[in-house]
């Protein structure tokens, strides 16, 4: 460079020497400076970098703070290539290394080439020889934001050495080794030079100190934003992010594998999607795009706050459709996820300055807006849903539908932040049921699966979570909604038969004779699905609608007569299996013998379903003769005469899981068994046996909790018993509400509360 512009570099502000520092790193490798917006740069025809920047000015009570020229020096001056060695003072690590080299070898191996390399406190240093005099070739400057990579086994297979990666600013050094202890020292010692450096701040930073610390004095803080471009918005690119990220790739996080590259590079990307998201006339899909990427890589959540801020700050058009769709973004951010905490000052500083700058304007509604949000979000599971962002943009509230027994709907608006517990209590008030003293939980559903909600879930996450399986399941089966019901059956006595909640229990005790979980026999079972017509339909009719048989009688009773009756028969002819064997397997071709055996499943699957049909149309001939004879039975009669024919099951009133394994000191089961949980204690069932093996009273645990993704353990004084299921989180998340009502002081089942309309505590 020119003497002249030598000097220049030197004289310059010190908001621009610590620009320097960042994206001016010192490297002997033909590095050209790269500025943060609004840098350019160019290079002329002889190679050189001719580089024009609006230098970004710090201010404190309006005066410029300057550094002393020796240490502007120090940031700026380059040495030369013909530097010798270092004193070996200086040394902390020096030693031969292979170095990976530019070539045409197709190998990694082929490329390597050996230098002497020498770790200093300020540098990583490569030479051609280690005698003195000699010629320095390269030189990697290490900051803050340097980065190592340990040895890799997968290299070491592949290539025979061990690998040493240190990431620069613009350039890498690909070291290997033939001993792993070696790569390990190297490895070590660049680390601990690297944590030993001061954390580097990008202008941005520094501003940004600069008005939390002015932002009493108004005059002061306009001045950093008119002499500062960088704090403004901007139609030209980003060419490097607002805030510090580690230098180096990816390629070993976990978050590589749904394909994001570098931070710095994902920051840069973030912004050209910014700036095209002004046009687009559907938003939506791109800012779910960029609120994915920051939901995925935490450390983009600052950088992309501050990206917005920046270009929300004195627009060309302010209130234009481009300027909107960055406040627009801004109120999606805020309520996804939260910034840190100085960069949340800033943004809350930045939007109390817009509303003061834009009064009765969008961007007054949209800050007041954010501002609000930003006291309520909480971390958020899943970006929000594409209906979710579409009535955010216009700051609105999400209507939510939920579905409750009886085939009952109850539209309920919500916000980004409601929680379960919250639209529990909701619904509650709602549907009249604050007298209840049993506790009533939010489900997620489809066909096959239920899971009732933590209290704490926010809705919204639900249904971005429903959406998100939509576009994966098709069908009606994989349809999913938000459930309301009964989740702890506290007093099953004592509920008006006239009130919504005694329709929930009769609605829910159906559901579980269907499942097949209500052990009885096929009499009763039958006179429970005429009871059930009579309930839809009302006295019969040949015209009268029916449903579907699964939907009134439990199908897996068919199921098993039809399997049992077509085992075939064993014969006592004598049978050479080996000789069959031999003589077909070698004679037929092998697609022919397949396509015989795919030919006798289908006949044996035909055979089935026309057994199955058979059978099920006997099956509704017979609760048809049985609903006939119950003319003239009201509703509120037939839900009481069902109730009391499933409340003869001692196990009545208790949540039934799947146990697929048990064990204690007393034996072990294999075979799946059923766990109740009632209010009062824990019962053990084989399938199909109407009393319980075991019975444990709340009382008398000792202890119990969840050892494993699928084991559950309950200890009783020193008897220890073992359960094996998929839904140990459910079965602790419930045995736990049913203790806090009893801790509370809440009836048990059979018992007389103080008052019949005494609010409990509405538990999820």
């Amino acid at each position: 460079m020119p003497l002249q512009g030598f000097w220049w570099w030197v004289c310059c502000r010190h908001g621009f020497t610590l620009l320097g520092r960042e994206y001016g790193e010192k490297e002997e490798e033909e590095e050209s400076i790269e500025m943060s917006s609004p840098g350019v740069q160019m290079t002329n025809r002889n190679g050189s970098t001719d580089v024009g920047v609006t230098q970004p000015v710090r201010t404190s009570n309006g005066l410029e703070r300057p550094l002393l020229v020796s240490e502007e020096k120090h940031s700026l001056i380059t040495p030369s290539s013909k530097v010798m060695c270092k004193d070996e003072q200086d040394v902390i690590v020096k030693g031969w290394l292979q170095r990976e080299v530019c070539g045409e070898a197709r190998r990694p191996w082929s490329r390597l080439k050996k230098y002497w390399f020498v770790l200093t406190p300020d540098s990583l240093d490569c030479y051609n020889s280690n005698e003195k005099p000699s010629k320095r070739l390269g030189s990697l400057v290490l900051t803050s934001l340097c980065s190592v990579m340990w040895p890799s086994k997968q290299t070491y297979k592949e290539t025979g050495f061990w690998n040493v990666t240190v990431y620069g600013r613009k350039h890498c050094y690909r070291l290997y080794t033939e001993h792993l202890n070696e790569a390990v020292h190297w490895v070590c010692a660049i680390q601990k030079v690297i944590d030993s450096k001061d954390p580097m701040e990008t202008p941005t930073q520094l501003l940004i100190k600069d008005i939390e610390e002015s932002h009493c004095n108004q005059e002061t803080v306009e001045e950093i934003y008119k002499l500062n471009p960088i704090l403004r918005h901007t139609k030209n690119p980003l060419y490097a992010p607002l805030l510090p990220f580690p230098y180096g790739s990816d390629d070993h996080s976990p978050h590589n594998v749904r394909g994001y590259t570098a931070l710095r590079d994902e920051a840069v990307k973030i912004f050209n999607s910014l700036q095209q998201m002004e046009n687009q006339r559907d938003p939506v899909p791109l800012m779910q795009g960029v609120l994915q990427t920051c939901l995925d890589l935490r450390p983009l959540r600052d950088e992309v706050y501050c990206q917005v801020v920046k270009q929300t700050t004195d627009p060309p058009e302010s209130g234009s459709v481009s300027d909107l769709r960055y406040w627009q973004l801004l109120t999606c951010m805020s309520c996804t996820y939260l910034p840190s905490p100085a960069v949340l000052r800033f943004l809350q500083f930045h939007l109390h300055r817009m509303k003061d700058s834009y009064p009765d304007t969008e961007m007054e509604k949209y800050a007041d807006f954010v501002l609000s949000s930003l006291d309520k979000t909480k971390q958020r599971e899943y970006v929000p849903s594409y209906e979710e962002i579409s009535v955010l943009i216009q700051r609105q509230e999400l209507v939510c539908t939920v579905h409750y027994p009886g085939s009952g709907v109850c539209k309920v608006p919500i916000t980004s932040h409601t929680t379960a517990g919250e639209l529990v209590e909701e619904l509650i008030k709602r549907l009249k049921l604050t007298c209840s003293r049993n506790v009533f939980a939010l489900f997620e559903q489809n066909h096959h699966y239920e899971q009732a909600l933590a209290k704490a879930t926010i809705v919204a996450d639900a249904l971005t979570r429903f959406e998100n399986f939509t576009c994966k399941e098709k069908g009606f089966e994989t349809r999913w909604r938000l459930y309301f019901k009964l989740y702890c059956f506290l007093d099953t006595e004592d509920v008006p038969k006239d009130s919504l909640e005694y329709s929930f229990l009769f609605e829910q005790a159906h559901e579980a004779v269907i499942q097949g979980y209500l052990p009885t026999n096929e009499e009763t079972l039958q006179s429970l699905a005429a009871l059930r017509l009579q309930f839809l339909n009302g006295d019969f009719s040949p015209n009268a609608p029916f449903p579907r048989l699964e939907e009134l009688f439990p199908i897996y009773v068919l199921h098993s007569r039809v399997l049992a009756s077509s085992k075939p028969q064993i014969t006592s002819k004598p049978s050479c299996p080996s000789l069959h064997k031999g003589l077909f397997s070698g004679a037929l071709p092998n697609g022919l013998w397949n396509n015989s055996l795919v030919k006798q499943k289908a006949e044996e699957s035909q055979k089935f379903k026309g057994r199955m049909k058979e059978e099920g149309a006997n099956m509704m001939s017979a609760i048809v003769d049985k609903w006939k004879a119950l003319q003239s039975m009201d509703r509120t009669e037939v839900m009481a005469t069902y109730l009391s024919i499933v409340k003869q099951w001692s196990g009545y009133g208790s949540t039934l899981y799947d146990i697929d394994f048990y064990m204690s000191s007393v034996g072990s089961f294999s075979q799946r068994l059923w766990l109740g949980i009632s209010a009062t204690s824990l019962s053990l069932y084989k399938h199909g046996e109407v009393d319980a093996f075991e019975n444990i009273l709340y009382n008398q645990i000792t202890s119990f909790g969840v050892s494993d993704n699928s084991t559950f353990k309950v200890s009783v004084g020193d008897k220890e018993m073992i359960f094996e299921t998929s839904k140990v989180d459910e079965i602790t998340q419930l045995i736990n509400t049913y203790l806090t009502c009893i801790s509370n002081g809440l009836p048990h089942p059979g018992e007389s509360g103080s008052s019949p309309c005494e609010e409990p505590s509405q538990l999820v």
